[in-house]
């Protein structure tokens, strides 16, 4: 299959992906935009960052004033999936394949943009990534930099509306896996009960809440893996 047909596949596909991202980034740039950033500052900030749940801890953290270190580290902690998400797709890349393709088509690894990637039949084509990639992070910029202007003109109690949205996407993320798992289900009660007494512990309260989401994620998921790990077979 020609290459320029299989990035068009790649831009058709990223579409639908790209609004979705729209309109979540777009609450995003309203917490971007109590963080202090600009609209170009963050455009940059989501186009290199591609992830709702890494994007939130990382303006959450620079408006928490946390360190460069606690910021580096939570950001890593929460997009850790997607190193599993890489090692899936590494082995259905083609031998021959170079390395500066296999960076980049890494580097816009999504959940949504895995999912139709490893849904196509053969090896890996790095121009269909490119082709979803290219439209869906610049749409996800796009509306991280849209709700930072909404955010400068719109009415507080508007904007503080659009901030409430940003809960709204974590349930949607977080329940319907844990209604389907006890497991994930039981995890979630955990952090979110571990993550309320952190907050009145003396002493552990004065850590940062970027520390503490740090401990916590870590330490949770620990041991979660060690007591029930996902069988092999499952994973396949």
């Amino acid at each position: 299959m020609k290459n320029g047909k299989v990035f068009l596949e790649g831009l058709r596909d990223g579409v639908p992906i790209g609004l979705g991202y729209f309109a979540v980034a777009f609450s995003l740039g309203i917490v971007a935009r109590n963080a202090g950033l600009t609209p170009i500052q963050g455009f940059i900030a989501s186009f290199f960052n591609l992830a709702s749940a890494g994007e939130y801890a990382l303006f959450t953290s620079m408006q928490a004033a946390a360190s460069f270190i606690e910021i580096a580290i939570i950001t890593l902690v929460v997009n850790a999936r997607y190193l599993l998400m890489s090692c899936a797709l590494a082995q259905r890349f083609d031998p021959a394949t170079p390395m500066v393709h296999r960076f980049f088509v890494g580097f816009g690894i999504t959940d949504e943009i895995f999912g139709i990637t490893i849904a196509r039949p053969g090896t890996i084509q790095p121009v269909y990534n490119y082709g979803a990639i290219i439209i869906a992070a610049f749409l996800w910029s796009l509306g991280t930099s849209m709700g930072i202007i909404a955010g400068n003109f719109l009415p507080a109690r508007v904007v503080s509306a659009l901030s409430v949205a940003l809960y709204g996407m974590f349930l949607a993320i977080i329940i319907p896996p844990a209604r389907k798992n006890l497991v994930i289900a039981i995890a979630v009660f955990v952090s979110f009960v571990c993550s309320y007494i952190c907050g009145i512990v003396p002493y552990v309260k004065e850590l940062s809440s970027g520390t503490r989401t740090i401990i916590l994620t870590v330490v949770i998921a620990t041991i979660v893996a060690l007591i029930k790990p996902i069988e092999e077979e499952a994973a396949e």
